[in-house]
């Protein structure tokens, strides 16, 4: 019952795509809006064949074949040791079904954390380096952390090594969204901003050009997110029909309590709703309440959410306006922002059999291991790419836009899209 219950969720994570694909193009500009969608396309296929291939040997499934080292005389299990090109498919769909979810869902979750870069990156990444860049990810880094959370690594026995908790992260806000935020907030320093966003060192507004469709993708979103969750959860949690009942009511909670903080938010300091804003402390809500899951309280996961959204209205601010990021979708914000906090939260307010500061302490570990070890792997890996691939369209396709540089056609051809050019260049 729970092995068909998690296909079922697992169908409803590319909800969660098409969600965050909408807003992200809907917060670009007008001019690189059909750029943007092909890139989700893309990405999704290339990190689909890339991790069947090669990155679900590094993955890997809890209790399946692994690398260790010795140190301090106890064994590491840092990397997966299964056959490549999915060569062990074959013998998994008549042994073990549960091996075939978890590659079903991993599947999914590497694009969606896919996904996330590609906001941050939105008016002036190329699509050729965007599939490059991709590949990388799903063939290394997001197998790498995958497998240390989710594939019974080091994260997953503290317990065993250090007598902690084990790191928890039961939706993904760490393998998935944190990572596919510190990969945006990477891409992000790489690419620069777009021009004219920051003429005479002050902010200019670029702001969206279709938030219709970025609300819609919220809803979209939750969708997804609640397959997600409630998929993650049975397959590496075990949960039970009763959280899964919790997992769903969560994940609509987390993203009511952080949509609705991201109203008041805006509405007190600029007299009036922000509409971008308000999407983005939604998404910020479903990326916190990841963390937790089903095994948070209700009560525990409106105040994650609350905390996210509004956390996610200044970290776009400081970062636009104080640290010089252009990040058009909020990404960085978004998952980075919202999933460490996530993180955080589920060691203040998550179930503890011992001391609450050892639970804390578990996830602080997970936490300075994605921002020492994850980041400098996926900046340093980046950078290295970009010598080789360039990331950067050239001046005259940043402003032209991506859709007439990269496709040969803008998305809107009725219409007349150009409505920055106000902009200084």
């Amino acid at each position: 019952m729970s092995l068909s219950l998690s296909l079922l969720c697992i169908i409803l994570i590319p909800l969660a795509a098409a969600g965050l694909a909408l807003i992200h193009q809907g917060l670009g500009r007008s001019r690189s809006a059909a750029h943007a969608m092909l890139a989700t396309l893309c990405s999704l296929g290339i990190t689909a064949i890339v991790f069947v291939l090669i990155g679900a040997a590094w993955a890997g499934v809890p209790g399946g074949l692994a690398h260790t080292f010795l140190l301090a005389g106890k064994h590491f299990d840092w990397i997966g040791a299964e056959p490549f090109f999915a060569g062990g498919l074959r013998s998994n769909l008549l042994h073990s079904p549960y091996a075939v979810l978890v590659l079903a869902l991993q599947i999914f979750a590497v694009g969606l954390a896919s996904l996330i870069p590609i906001s941050a990156g939105s008016d002036r990444w190329r699509l050729g380096s965007i599939c490059a860049a991709n590949a990388l990810f799903a063939a290394v880094i997001f197998p790498l952390f995958a497998h240390w959370v989710w594939g019974n690594g080091w994260l997953a026995q503290l317990p065993t090594l250090f007598g902690l908790p084990t790191f928890t992260d039961a939706g993904g806000a760490a393998v998935i969204q944190v990572i596919g935020g510190l990969t945006a907030l990477s891409v992000a320093w790489i690419l620069g901003p777009r021009q004219g966003k920051y003429a005479d060192h002050v902010a200019a507004a670029i702001p969206g050009h279709n938030i219709v469709l970025v609300l819609f993708g919220c809803i979209l979103a939750l969708i997804g997110w609640i397959g997600l969750d409630t998929a993650a959860s049975i397959l590496f949690y075990g949960a039970n029909a009763v959280q899964v009942v919790v997992v769903v009511i969560n994940a609509t909670l987390s993203a009511s309590a952080g949509g609705l903080a991201a109203v008041l938010i805006t509405h007190l300091r600029y007299s009036k709703p922000d509409a971008s804003l308000s999407a983005n402390g939604w998404v910020a809500g479903l990326v916190a309440g990841s963390a937790g899951c089903g095994l948070l309280s209700p009560l525990a996961t409106v105040f994650i959410g609350l905390v996210a959204g509004a956390l996610v209205t200044f970290l776009v601010e400081t970062l636009e306006l104080h640290l010089f990021i252009d990040d058009p979708g909020g990404a960085i914000s978004i998952h980075l922002g919202a999933g460490l906090w996530g993180l955080l939260a589920f060691g203040l307010f998550g179930p503890a059999a011992g001391p609450r500061g050892a639970l804390l302490l578990a996830q602080l570990i997970g936490i300075a291991t994605l921002l020492g070890v994850m980041f400098p792997l996926i900046h340093i890996s980046y950078s290295l790419l970009n010598r080789l691939i360039p990331f950067r369209v050239d001046a005259d396709g940043d402003w032209q836009g991506m859709d007439i540089r990269e496709l040969g056609a803008g998305a809107y051809p009725e219409f007349v899209v150009h409505s920055d050019e106000f902009i200084p260049r």
